[in-house]
Order: structure tokens, then sequence, then C-alpha cells
């Protein structure tokens, strides 16, 4: 069991939970003001997307993020942020038009998916290691993407949270490691209950954090109703956990969830299994970061 837990607060993500929810954040300032209000309630990481302000739909302008982490960084929170580079990737397929795709095609080539990175240079971004079934469409990031991907954030001095949903985005990973594109020791974020990839099984978290490379930190999460059993299944193997309204907008049954709500339940899991929860300091000290400013 993890004796001190990290907790990650996926902030709003880009699914589609306007309008069914009363209180997603959309804009900038909606966004930082979660993020702090997660961070107050014991995250040390927020992971953050953005939305078009007008239509809450999800959105990579770098402008966007600009602001959002212009905001949380003026406020003197000690946080550590998770800026998502997993945008650029969505593909419907068309069969009028199979070359490039039906409404809801957004792609981008790699430099596209890190401008705001290398822009912004947070202390972690991700990066969804390897293409996917993701529910009616498919998420796209194929090798010499992702090394090109890589590269980048590297050499902007960030630390790739490493999202894996399935077995073999962890070979693909490790592949990576061994080219020295990602730098040691590895992050990794293991995504459960996302169709169509691994189950919120237990059997499928062991089976992936078996095959993590020796030394490398983890982390990972299960979608809507298995969210906070898999706060407790990640801690008792030994990983640290995510929550946030990404990846699930109720608390209890009928019940809208905020960031911080749903942070402070994780916090009181962890508790009172045992654990503490960690400082971002202590987040940086375990993961190996660099406090940027």
């Amino acid at each position: 069991m993890n004796a001190n837990v990290i907790i990650s607060c996926a902030v709003t993500g880009a699914g589609d939970t306007v309008g069914k929810h009363p209180a997603i954040p959309v804009t900038p300032r909606q966004i930082a003001d979660s993020a702090l209000e997660a961070h107050a309630a014991g995250a040390a990481i927020v992971h953050l997307h953005v939305r078009d302000p007008r239509s809450g739909k999800a959105a990579r302008d770098p402008k966007l993020y600009s602001e959002t982490v212009g905001l949380i960084r003026s406020s003197g929170a000690d946080v550590v942020i998770n800026l998502t580079a997993g945008m650029g990737g969505d593909f419907f397929f068309d069969p009028a038009h199979p070359a490039s795709g039906g409404p809801g095609t957004d792609m981008a080539s790699a430099a596209e998916r890190v401008a705001h990175v290398e822009e912004l240079r947070p202390e972690v971004c991700t990066l969804d290691c390897g293409s996917l079934n993701f529910g009616n469409g498919a998420f796209l990031a194929t090798a010499d993407l992702l090394r090109e991907m890589a590269r980048r954030i590297q050499a902007a001095g960030v630390k790739p949270e490493i999202e894996c949903f399935e077995l073999g985005h962890v070979w693909l990973a490790k592949q990576l490691i061994a080219e020295g594109l990602i730098d040691p020791p590895p992050l990794f974020q293991l995504c459960l209950g996302i169709p169509w990839g691994a189950e919120a099984t237990t059997e499928a978290m062991l089976a992936m954090r078996g095959h993590l490379p020796e030394g490398a930190n983890w982390a990972g999460f299960a979608i809507g109703r298995m969210q906070m059993p898999f706060v407790a299944q990640a801690a008792l193997l030994g990983g640290h956990v995510r929550v946030g309204l990404e990846d699930n907008i109720w608390l209890d049954r009928g019940v809208p969830a905020t960031n911080g709500a749903l942070v402070k339940r994780a916090r009181e899991i962890v508790e009172r299994m045992g654990a503490s929860v960690a400082t971002a300091a202590e987040a940086r000290a375990k993961l190996g970061l660099k406090k940027q400013k």
C-alpha cells in the first residue's frame, strides 16, 4: 500500500458534460477557480483541459491555456500544473468521407498538440501513449507522432504523464523510454473504464501495473461510479490517485459533484486507509519535478 498518496484532480476534461451538470468549469476563470478549490481540498496536482467559453465544447487554443495557467500561477498557490496534450487526435469514421472523417474529427500534428506545453512549460503534461477505439470514435496517436511529441516535451523540460488505456500503451511507452525520449523516473497514469480500453477491474489494474518498468511512478483512476472505489484500489496497490469532473460528475446518486468535494472524499478514503496525502512539494520530490514559475 502507498503510505503517502498524491491526489490529482482532472478539473474539466473534454467530454460532453456541459448541460449534464449545473456547473462544469468552462471559462479560464472558472477552470482556474475550480482547480484552486481542488488544491485547497488536498490535490497536489491539477490536470487541465480548456473549453470554448461560448459553446462549452472542448478546445485547444493556446491562448485559453495561457489565460488559465496565468490565473493559477498569479494566485500564489503551490500546486503542480499538468496540462493535457491529448487534444487533436479525435477521428470519427464517415463512410462518405473515409479519408477525412466525419463530424467531430479533429486531427492535429505533434507540434500543434504540444504548442501550449512548449509555451507555458508546466511541470507535467500528458502523453496519451497510443491509439484507441474511444467511444464511437477513435483516438489516434501513432508511434512516430508520439516520438516527436516526446522529443518536444523533453526539450521543454516538462515531465510527461504517460496515459495508458490498455497494455499496448504500456509497451509503447517502454519503447520510448528505451529510446531515451522519456527521462527517468517515468510517470504513468493508468486509465480504466473508458470504452473501449481496459475495464475498471482489479485484474486490469494489476496487469497494467505489473508491466510497468522498474522504478516507475504511477497513478490510476476509473471513471463514473467506479471513481472512488479505484481511489482505494490504486492506493492499496501502491499507486497515486486521480479524481475530478473530467472523469465523474456525481458525488452521490443524483448529487452533482464539485472538484473540491471529489478531492475531499478521495482524501477521506486515503486517510481512513491509514495513509497521508502528499503536498505539492512532496509530489515534486517523489516524481522528480522541477517547480515552474
